[in-house]
């Protein structure tokens, strides 16, 4: 039996269904923002504040492993209600949301390492989801577009673990854009029309693999196909890749490359 917290984002939805595609058994703590996964007779909506509930009912279901999947929606802290446990556990919630939405996960992982519950990497079901190093286009980097990569990647190695950024854009060894906490969509809405930059969404160098891994999809090569983005770099085995096949197939013919490092 495995515990799925799952929140919002297609991947919560991609590995739930793999998770049925495999037969497991399972059961779902919904931490997404409007309940998406309601309709699911397995599912559960508990709030962050009663970690005695969550806790129980893992123990309940006899479970050792959990995984998150899907970004975790904030909540109103002023307004949650707590059982004793949440009361306890509470103080590290609080002060690790000051740091962002990273560092509450990495929080609530540290109390289930309390509690004997182990948490997976969250593509540990969904391996296919990774890619490996390579060019997967026809299109390639040319020695221009390697420099600022390169200048891109030493920005993301100064990241501290917990900073929100996933995403920049780079161009002629100029960084475009900085990822907020809005999301890479919004920051590419900041770009001007043909911009021919580069977007490299990559995790940071001591991020926990267990949660957060930057995430792209079809959606996300439509954006730079809207912005005039001629690249996008990801990390091999560190990110997660929705749609493989159709967004290789839209940056093919959109002249867009996709370089994994």
């Amino acid at each position: 039996m495995i515990g799925l917290f799952l929140g919002d984002t297609d991947f919560s939805e991609a590995v739930l269904k793999n998770i049925k595609k495999l037969n497991k058994r399972y059961f779902i703590i919904d931490f997404s923002k409007n309940n998406k996964f309601k309709n699911d007779i397995n599912s559960n909506r508990i709030s962050i504040g009663k970690f005695g509930k969550i806790i129980d009912l893992i123990k309940e279901k006899k479970s050792k492993k959990v995984l998150f999947a899907g970004k975790i929606a904030k909540p109103k802290f002023s307004t949650l209600r707590l059982d004793l446990k949440g009361i306890y556990y509470m103080p590290s919630i609080l002060k690790a949301a000051k740091l962002g939405d990273a560092a509450i996960i990495k929080a609530i992982i540290k109390i289930l390492d309390n509690e004997k519950i182990k948490v997976l990497s969250s593509v540990f079901f969904n391996p296919e989801l990774t890619v490996k190093r390579g060019n997967y286009t026809k299109l390639k980097a040319n020695r221009k577009d390697i420099n600022s990569i390169k200048m891109g990647i030493t920005y993301f190695n100064k990241l501290k673990s917990l900073d929100h950024v996933q995403a920049i854009i780079v161009k002629d060894n100029t960084i475009l854009a900085i990822e907020d906490q809005q999301g890479t969509k919004k920051m590419l809405s900041k770009l001007k029309k043909k911009s021919e930059g580069i977007l490299i969404k990559l995790p940071k160098k001591k991020q926990d693999l267990r949660m957060d891994l930057p995430t792209i999809g079809l959606q996300t090569l439509k954006d730079c196909k809207k912005y005039g983005l001629k690249g996008i770099v990801l990390r091999s085995k560190k990110n997660i890749f929705l749609d493989k096949a159709k967004c290789i197939a839209f940056a093919n013919k959109n002249k867009i490359f996709v370089k994994i490092i």
